[in-house]
């Protein structure tokens, strides 16, 4: 069986890059929090799985941007791709009162093909289920929030939680990968990302995107 057959090898995985800026253009004050969050078969070797950036302020030029070039450096390994690490941000600032509320979650695949990326994530945060419980958490300063906000990476009970979109944040990766070729995986650009595997014609197992599975993959 191609790759995941090979027990005791490993390829590693070395992410760098940053959470370069937010768009808020409701609030003045934020800071982030950062964790990456993976599957079993994945260990950290190195770098940092958590962290949380300074706090800035609003950009008082058109763009209205929450600038925070806050490095990010971590390398993995594993025996699967079955888990591929996600980057979960949660975006925090004070309300009116003084109350330090989250702002907004968002989550997104590591990209998995060599090389320099950007992505943008669309943030949320939960809502209250009332009006009631709305005027209740404005009142108190107790707003909707996770308990642990890596269940923004977990599919499991999301479904049930209601939700408001809001801001946004831009991170830009730089991805190395090594040895997964020789364990029969292909991460050429063409044909990459995550999270599940097709199997290829040529003994190699390509690694697809989510957004190819659904009508725009290439057929090269």
């Amino acid at each position: 069986m191609a790759g995941g057959g090979l027990h005791g090898s490993v390829f590693l995985v070395m992410v760098s890059g940053q959470i370069e800026s937010a768009r808020f253009p409701e609030f003045d004050d934020l800071y982030c929090k950062y964790s990456f969050v993976y599957g079993q078969d994945w260990v950290v070797t190195s770098g940092w799985e958590e962290g949380i950036s300074q706090t800035t302020k609003k950009s008082l030029d058109r763009r209205q941007v929450f600038v925070f070039n806050f490095p990010l450096d971590i390398t993995f390994k594993s025996t699967s791709p079955y888990g591929w690490p996600q980057l979960v941000i949660s975006c925090y600032g004070l309300d009116a009162f003084g109350h330090d509320v989250v702002r907004g979650y968002g989550a997104v695949h590591v990209p998995i093909s060599p090389g320099s990326h950007t992505r943008e994530l669309p943030m949320f945060v939960p809502e209250s289920s009332s009006k009631f419980q709305k005027f209740t958490s404005w009142f108190l300063g107790r707003r909707p929030e996770f308990v642990d906000p890596k269940v923004v990476a977990q599919g499991e009970g999301r479904e049930v939680t209601r939700v408001r979109s809001q801001g946004s944040v831009k991170v830009t990766f730089s991805v190395v990968t090594r040895d997964m070729k020789k364990l029969g995986y292909d991460t050429e650009a063409a044909t990459v990302a995550i999270p599940h595997l097709a199997p290829g014609n040529t003994g190699i197992t390509t690694i697809r995107p989510e957004s190819q599975a659904h009508g725009t993959e290439s057929h090269s």
